[in-house]
């Protein structure tokens, strides 16, 4: 099996809180939405203040009271000094709202400001309650504002799981708020376009790729109809379509998309944004083994960043690591190393505004291109320097989890297979909670936490894994794939070290099958495998069976009893799959 990498994830990353519709809550009378106030205050106007006069509790029932409340909170915020008070006006306000007018536009708008000042607080459990609350009371057959209003409220609720990590809930809501603005607007609205392309980004972070072109192909045939021919929001909805495509691994497809979206920029005159598009150009040639087509490209990226942000600024970095990756699988290590060394000076002196997380993705895809150079101790220093730098909080779960199952590679190459152990652990732990439960990469992870807990004689634990593993991999990869295979050895070398070695022979009398059908007899990886299932035959006493089993008998007694570790006397000759 293919040796494990860092969790790619999108460049687009966690999708910003978008404007959609005009703008999300309560309407304007023309199918469009008035923005709740973020509390994070970005270019607010200052608020004229207004001197906050003592409201008595058993005063709310008040009709001009609400309003007052809510218009206090939204002036705390906007001015940024008091998070709490504004959330004790947001409360007051809806409590008001509630005594006042009971379920309604009113109550719905104050409790979406108080999921949002709950949001900036980090109390995300309470934001979660409030929201669903809101969606609650918005009842869209009393109108398309109510529609709108409950539109916004699950788009917030969505954005609330993904700070979270709860990402797969993160999709359902924005897929509800979708469903509720499509009906209330019609199908090929342009704010349509804009909650699909939202949608889209979103099951990319999950690797959700098939739904997330669907979903992006809709939100270009929306721009095409109302925007006309070469705008900007096409040129961005032919780079998502190629983000998708390259990680399908539909390369053409890809380059394609990336060379129009390229000639949509150059008429717009952003070349900031076509430099961006160089160095995705550039991924694909690489990608498809044109390394001179591929330099040309990244050295065009560099000369425009370099020109027109600075040589330290970290997009330099991200080309550097780029031509370090290229002349790496070019056999030019030397070339590979220096040009790793240009983009840690750039990271060792962040220029000011830089958010940490830039540098701990570039730090991360560093010690990649030192772990494929077999250099592991330095790619171990530069992934424990990301993590340092990422915020253990729920909106950086996932990330940090591909961080740890790469430094728990590190550690199981190092023979630290305590260390591996923990690393790899923890990085399940946080992809299960981020609901990337379904993954092929969570399945390689589990893979490799198996091979820990083989290394530490957990062999009970290794099975239980390993089946998880091969359950996933087969419904995302398919039965014949490489990793399906690779897992399959790993549980019939589990199974001879626990003494059921039949099992074993049975497994590996369907793999040695699958690579004579895929690669032919001769390949070598065949004969590896000949030669570790004749050991085994030959220690029970028996040949090789060559009639085809089905699958469902030949894997069907994977949840058997496990063997105690002190009932081992020896490891066989099966070995393991990494």
């Amino acid at each position: 099996m293919s040796a494990l990498v860092s969790l790619k994830r999108s460049p687009l990353g966690t999708p910003a809180r978008s404007v959609i519709g005009p703008n999300p809550v309560h309407s304007n009378g023309s199918n469009g939405f008035t923005k709740t106030p973020s509390p994070s205050g970005s270019r607010a106007r200052p608020a004229k203040k207004t001197a906050a006069q003592p409201v008595d509790e058993d005063s709310l029932d008040n009709p001009d009271l609400g309003p007052f409340l809510l218009k206090l909170a939204r002036e705390t915020v906007g001015s940024g000094e008091n998070p709490n008070k504004a959330l004790d006006y947001a409360v007051r306000a809806s409590k008001s709202f509630e005594l006042c007018s009971g379920p309604g536009l009113d109550l719905a708008m104050s409790l979406h400001l108080v999921a949002a000042i709950y949001c900036s607080l980090g109390r995300f459990e309470e934001a979660t309650r409030v929201l669903e609350r809101s969606i609650e009371i918005s009842d869209p057959e009393n109108g398309s504002d109510h529609a709108l209003a409950k539109f916004s409220g699950y788009m917030q609720l969505g954005d609330t799981y993904s700070m979270l990590g709860q990402l797969e809930q993160s999709i359902m809501c924005y897929g509800s708020g979708l469903k509720i603005q499509m009906d209330t607007l019609g199908e090929s609205d342009p704010r349509v376009a804009e909650t699909c392309r939202y949608l889209a980004e979103a099951h990319v972070q999950v690797m959700q790729f098939d739904e997330a072109e669907n979903y992006s192909m809709r939100t270009l045939e929306i721009h095409r109809e109302h925007k006309g021919p070469a705008s900007i929001e096409e040129a961005a909805d032919r780079r998502l379509m190629a983000l998708i495509y390259e990680a399908k691994g539909d390369y053409e497809s890809a380059l394609e998309h990336l060379v129009l979206a390229s000639m949509l920029m150059i008429a717009n005159g952003q070349d900031n944004e076509v430099a961006a598009i160089d160095m995705g150009i550039g991924d694909i040639y690489l990608s498809l083994c044109r390394f001179d087509e591929a330099v040309f490209s990244y050295q065009k990226a560099l000369t425009v960043f370099k020109s027109t942000r600075g040589e330290n600024h970290p997009s330099v970095a991200s080309v550097f690591i780029r031509l370090a990756d290229l002349y790496y699988k070019t056999g030019k290590l030397r070339e590979s190393k220096s040009y790793c060394e240009n983009a840690l000076r750039i990271y060792a002196k962040p220029l000011p505004g830089i958010v940490s997380e830039e540098i701990a993705t570039g730090l991360t895809e560093i010690a990649a291109i030192y772990e494929a150079v077999n250099e592991p101790e330095e790619a171990l220093k530069l992934l424990q320097k990301a993590m340092k730098l990422l915020e253990d909080t729920p909106a950086h779960r996932s990330t940090i989890a591909g961080i740890e199952a790469q430094m728990g590679v590190m550690f199981y190459m190092l023979g630290r297979f305590g260390e591996a152990w923990s690393s790899l652990d923890s990085a399940i732990e946080k992809l299960r909670a981020s609901g990337e439960r379904k993954s092929a990469y969570f399945g390689i992870v589990l893979n490799q936490l198996g091979l820990s807990c083989v290394q530490l004689y957990k062999l009970g634990d290794a099975v239980r894994l390993f089946e998880e593993a091969r359950d996933i991999l087969e419904q995302e990869c398919g039965i014949c794939h490489l990793d399906t295979l690779g897992v399959y050895s790993n549980l019939a070398a589990t199974y001879d070290a626990m003494g059921r070695v039949e099992s074993a022979i049975e497994i590996l009398e369907y793999i040695l099958k699958v690579r004579e059908e895929k690669l032919g007899t001769a390949n070598p990886d065949v004969d590896d495998e000949k030669k570790r299932l004749a050991d085994l035959l030959k220690e029970a006493g028996r040949a090789r069976n060559r009639k085809g089993k089905s699958l469902e008998n030949l894997l069907g007694g994977s949840n058997s009893q496990r063997m105690k570790k002190e009932g081992m006397k020896r490891w066989s000759g099966t070995s393991f799959k990494t």
